[in-house]
């Protein structure tokens, strides 16, 4: 399911479920998240407070344990505190690291919790009820896209990965297709580990190794930050342009205000945290049948449509 569709129908049972919460048992939800450890996980705690605390007002049967974790341990230390103490009836969790939390996550289904995954996909299929996240092979295809269209006869590029888990996988895989049958060369592709640092020392290395480099595509703006730093500081910003991916409000002015470096970004939004949060409480209090795959468009933004996507409110 696209955006504009996983929006309007929350929109649609929020709005059925307001004379059905008085009814209703008190249900317990907890919320768990990576800490904020760069700009898009800060933009999730964000969305995701943002959320608790709007539903919590408008349904005061429901109650919310939320917990933000640097690591796995801990990650899988809080949602076993959250069946065990605070017994809740459904998880919504975004997983740092979901090869190692799998098995936790399963066992909080196995107790019976609905369960909604949000952006990184768990290592067994079909643990989850609901999976809520952006469309990865479609931020690397658009990013592909825009980066075949400019560079009509070819050229030389450099890839800067986020980290080795299956939503890089898609995000990388999509992008490779889409310069299929292109003259456009990928000189090496490195993970940055979707941080600010780490993209500017692979984009120092970059610019190292390579004296041609026409685009550089990042799968993350906190990468495109330091890759930006990386390349002023060697004076070669008119020589390349940078694709990056998730809606940094930072870029995305850079976006509307027509910069050279950083003409488009593709969407990826920590708002998604939101919409779990939103279909999940609906699920718990009305009954409302939402399990399944929730997939938000993932959208090249351009100075045209840039103004769409600003939000000064944001953190991200």
């Amino acid at each position: 399911m696209k955006l504009v569709k996983s929006l309007m129908a929350s929109a649609v049972i929020a709005g059925s479920l307001t004379g059905a919460v008085v009814a209703q048992d008190k249900v317990t939800i907890g919320v768990s998240v990576p800490a904020a450890d760069h700009g898009w996980t800060g933009g999730v705690n964000y969305f995701a407070q943002q959320a608790i605390d709007r539903l919590a007002t408008t349904y005061p049967d429901v109650e919310f344990v939320f917990a933000s974790a640097p690591d796995a341990p801990k990650q899988i230390a809080d949602i076993e505190d959250m069946v065990s103490t605070r017994g809740i009836d459904a998880l919504v969790i975004l997983p740092g690291d979901p090869d190692a939390m799998t098995s936790a996550i399963k066992q909080v289904k196995d107790a019976g919790k609905f369960v909604t995954v949000v952006d990184r996909q768990l290592s067994i299929d079909g643990v989850e009820d609901l999976y809520v996240a952006g469309d990865n092979p479609g931020l690397g295809a658009n990013a592909a896209a825009y980066i075949k269209e400019s560079l009509p006869d070819g050229g030389n590029i450099v890839i800067l990965r986020g980290l080795p888990i299956p939503i890089d996988q898609q995000r990388f895989d999509g992008f490779m297709a889409g310069i299929e049958g292109s003259n456009i060369t990928v000189l090496d592709d490195e993970f940055a580990n979707w941080n600010r640092d780490d993209g500017f020392k692979v984009m120092q290395d970059f610019l190292t190794r390579f004296p041609d480099i026409k685009a550089v595509w990042t799968q993350d703006d906190d990468i495109s930050l330091g890759a930006i730093e990386a390349i002023k500081q060697a004076g070669r910003e008119g020589e390349m342009f940078i694709v990056g991916g998730a809606g940094m409000q930072q870029i995305l002015q850079a976006v509307a205000n027509g910069d050279a470096l950083t003409p488009v970004d593709v969407s990826y939004s920590p708002a998604m945290i939101a919409t779990a949060i939103e279909l999940t409480t609906s699920h718990l209090v009305g009954g409302i049948h939402v399990d399944g795959r929730y997939i938000l468009d993932s959208t090249l933004i351009t100075k045209d449509n840039a103004a769409e996507f600003l939000d000064p409110s944001s953190p991200f």
